[in-house]
């Protein structure tokens, strides 16, 4: 029988913790530079303890490196992904393509949602450079990821549980437009969570001070098994700024 994968977010060594504790299989958590949750970066010596307590119970630690690097971040980068390798990191999820140029040692590479994996083609693409996962677009059917399944060999990820960006997948500049903040830098203001109101031509309000571009979280719990028969072999849950106590219940 395939195995399937539940993957949990960790923020930090105790949300780590809660997720293996409750039943994860693998948990994916940021350094403390260059991941795409600025405020959710961990120190070394927190990631080799959790990599070592996830380990005792078979369970793996992904170490998000999702940012755009700038140039003169590459060696920095370069030096970071060495010493995860070192302490026993699984994989690295990855959106910027430099990382395929560095001399790094041979540690999985899975293509983060910010690389923006929407299409057969783009997949096909990922899998031909060597990429072992691709993190699948939040808004793909069932019928899309199936498609894609059947045309590669590659590893599917999807997200099955959290928050959902108002715009597509890895695209979105709102936050950047509105505040210089850019979620490619792991500082996305989250600005579709804000309060907006809702005016006609006339300068009339119609709606105030709503979530008006907020969607409701997605919850996938009824359609496990369709995405089991479209090929996924890893089920993510969002949220690596979630408190340990949210990521253990949803676990």
């Amino acid at each position: 029988m395939k195995k399937i994968e539940l993957l949990a977010p960790a923020k930090d060594l105790e949300s780590g913790k809660a997720a293996i504790n409750h039943g994860a299989d693998a948990i994916y958590t940021g350094a403390e530079k260059f991941g795409a949750r600025k405020a959710a970066g961990n120190s070394l010596k927190d990631i080799e303890e959790l990599i070592r307590y996830a380990h005792q119970y078979n369970a793996k630690v992904y170490l998000a490196i999702n940012t755009v690097l700038f140039d003169n971040e590459l060696e920095d980068a370069e030096k970071l992904i060495c010493k995860l390798y070192s302490i026993g990191t699984d994989a690295i999820i990855f959106q910027d393509f430099s990382l395929l140029e560095m001399n790094i040692p041979p540690i999985p590479l899975f293509a983060s949602t910010q690389v923006h994996n929407y299409s057969v083609e783009k997949v096909e693409f990922l899998q031909n450079i060597g990429v072992k996962r691709v993190i699948l677009a939040r808004e793909l059917s069932s019928a899309k990821i199936k498609e894609i399944k059947q045309r590669t060999d590659i590893e599917i990820e999807t997200f099955i549980s959290g928050a959902l960006c108002v715009s597509m997948s890895g695209q979105c500049y709102m936050s950047f437009a509105g505040t210089g903040r850019s979620a490619n830098r792991g500082e996305c203001s989250q600005s579709c969570r804000m309060l907006y109101s809702l005016l006609d031509k006339k300068g009339k309000t119609l709606i105030k001070d709503k979530h008006l571009l907020s969607l409701r979280d997605m919850n996938l719990e009824k359609y496990l098994e369709d995405l089991i028969d479209c090929g996924v072999s890893s089920f993510k849950i969002e949220g690596r700024k979630r408190a340990p106590e949210y990521v253990a219940k949803v676990v």
